[in-house]
Order: C-alpha cells, then structure tokens, then sequence
C-alpha cells in the first residue's frame, strides 16, 4: 500500500512560480504564489495570505487574514473570520453576491450586504444595535453618524434621537409602526425637530428660491406661503369681491372611503373658474395606465405588454386658505354697504 506524504514534512517554505492545482485539502503555513491558484475543494490558511495579483474563487474561501493588492474575482463565497484588505476592489461574480458578517462563532449571521435583481439589500440581524443599520462618514478626526434605520423600520437622518418629547437634538425622523417611540401622544410618521430659538423646520424652494416654509415657536406651528411686496407687481385692491363670492356653492358631503363622516367643503372644478390659484389639477384627469415591460417580474397568466397598474383618477385639490383674500373682501364690502345704509 502506498502512503500519502505529509506536506507539511515536505513543504516548508513553498515559493511557487507557476500553478497550484489543488483537488483536496490543503494546509500551509506560508504560501508565496507569483502565479495562478487552482483550487477544486477548500484552501484553509491559518496564517496570512498575501496576494499581488489576482484571486480567482469558484467555491468557499475561509480566511483568517486576507492582504489584498490586486484584484478579488469569487464565483461563489468568501468567508473571512479576520480583516481584510483590499487595495484595487472586491469583484463578486455570482447572480446574487453576498457579503455575510457572522458572530465569532462564525455560524450565526449579524448583517448581510446582498444584490438580488438589481436591488441593493443590507439586512442586520439580532447585533448589538438590535438589528439597526447605521451610516456613518469621517471627518478626518472623529467619526460622526449620518443616518440611521432603526429596528423598527423607522428612519432617523442628521439625529440619533428617535423620541422628539425627550429629544434636545436637530434632525428628521420618519416613522413606520407602532414599535417606534415619536412623542408622547402616539407614533408620527413624519417628525422633525429643532432645538432652541423659534424658527424652522422646514423650508420650500423653487430653483433655490424660497417659496414657503414651516415655522415652530415654543407654542405653535406657521404654515407660511411666500406673500413680500418686493416680489409682486400689478397691486390692485379695487376688485369685486362679493359678485365672485356668490359664485361659489358649498356644500356638505362625505367622501365615498368614508361614509360615516360628512363634512363641509367644495367641488373642485366649481371653483376652478373663480379662484383658479386654489385649485390644483384638471376636472377628469386620469393616470396613465402602466403595462409589463422586459425586466419587470411577470405573474403567471401576464406577459409584455399587459396591464400592470389600471388608470386610476388623478384627483384635483383645492386650498381652502387661498379663498380667504375673497372672503375678506366681500366683509369689507359688506361692511361698507352696511354702512352706508345706516348713515341714510
């Protein structure tokens, strides 16, 4: 019977210059390789490996330490239980690549960077942060976070606080479910918080021009609409107010996803055509259908060119404030006729 060499009797220091076609296992101490590595199985490297060219991987790498200067090419997985480094890129080829960050004992996973059909996934699970994502950017000096999702699907951006009534930071929190802690009152899906002096917490503008924000003072909240004189021309204040107003038909009605509620209002194409800056969209607009294309996933029964998303109505809105300058005026005419007749 023929015995298997131990290797590691044979092969100190190995300093190849050409291939290595491994159909085993192999275990080396110190491996210096100027040409190409062919490995069938598993490579297992207890110490570092240090690579000037390329590492080309159709299975599974486990590495402890991993010196990187060229180029990483994996068809499959690589496994690494200590840093790497990387100085030219990590390639990874397979239809979905993952980058999987286990505990130490290198069997349950933490969090996964994973591309699945053009979607770019990150995924944590059970760390130390509760499963949270967090983005962070440095400055040269410190490390300072930027953004952060929470557990609890809620997203926190220029702001680690979650809960505004305890908070004392700046930043926007948006929220999702009813795990996440927004005030006192309940759960908000959209919070932003300033700290100190009154002021604002959000700013519109059009082609970096401000046309409207929303202000917060120690007690209440501005709704304010861009209304300086330098920006107006044409200032009339002679006009018919009362003839228009009449014009107007309100009407009490409940909307058809909630029956039980009746409320006061108006039908937006009725007052398109006496205060037409109140009103936004077109009577009858309809949505664009959407069809299947190539790329999109496809149910069973569909194919390229059915319909994905029917028309729906595209429904017109109304601002109710901007009727206010029309309301006012009619009081003032009023006001004058009024006055008028009791002076007779």
């Amino acid at each position: 019977m023929t015995r298997a060499k131990d290797i590691s009797k044979i092969l100190t220091d190995a300093d190849i210059s050409g291939n290595i076609d491994v159909d085993g296992v192999t275990n080396l101490d110190v491996v210096d390789i100027d040409g190409a590595v062919d490995m069938a199985t598993t490579l297992a490297v207890g110490g570092n490996v240090d690579f000037n060219g390329d590492l080309d991987v159709d299975g599974t790498t486990n590495l402890d330490v991993v010196d990187i200067d060229g180029a990483v090419d994996m068809a499959s997985t690589l496994q690494v239980d200590g840093a790497t480094t990387l100085s030219s890129g990590l390639v990874m080829t397979s239809n979905d690549p993952t980058i999987t960050m286990t505990d130490s004992s290198g069997t349950n996973d933490i969090s996964t960077i994973q591309s699945t059909s053009g979607a770019l996934i990150f995924t944590a699970r059970d760390g130390s942060a509760d499963g949270e994502i967090i983005f962070k950017r440095f400055d040269g000096s410190t490390t300072d976070e930027s953004m952060r999702i929470k557990n609890y699907g809620s997203l926190l951006v220029g702001t680690t606080n979650a809960s505004p009534a305890e908070g004392t930071d700046n930043g926007v929190r948006i929220g999702s479910n009813g795990t996440s802690q927004f005030s006192s009152n309940g759960d908000a899906g959209l919070s932003v918080n300033r700290t100190g002096d009154d002021g604002n917490v959000m700013t519109f503008r059009r082609d970096g021009n401000l046309r409207g924000r929303i202000e917060v003072g120690s007690t209440s909240t501005s709704y304010v609409t861009t209304s300086d004189y330098r920006l107006k021309e044409n200032v009339n204040y002679n006009f018919d107010a009362t003839s228009r107003l009449k014009q107007l038909k309100p009407a009490r009605f409940n909307f058809i996803a909630d029956a039980d509620t009746t409320v006061d209002g108006f039908m937006a194409h009725e007052v398109s055509s006496i205060v037409p800056e109140a009103i936004s969209g077109k009577k009858d607009a309809m949505m664009a259908e959407v069809l299947y294309v190539d790329g999109d996933e496809i149910p069973d029964g569909k194919k390229v060119g059915d319909i994905r998303t029917a028309s729906q109505i595209d429904p017109q809105g109304i601002d109710q404030s901007k009727i206010v300058p029309l309301l006012t005026k009619t009081i003032l005419e009023l006001e004058a006729r009024i006055t008028a007749l009791e002076s007779a």
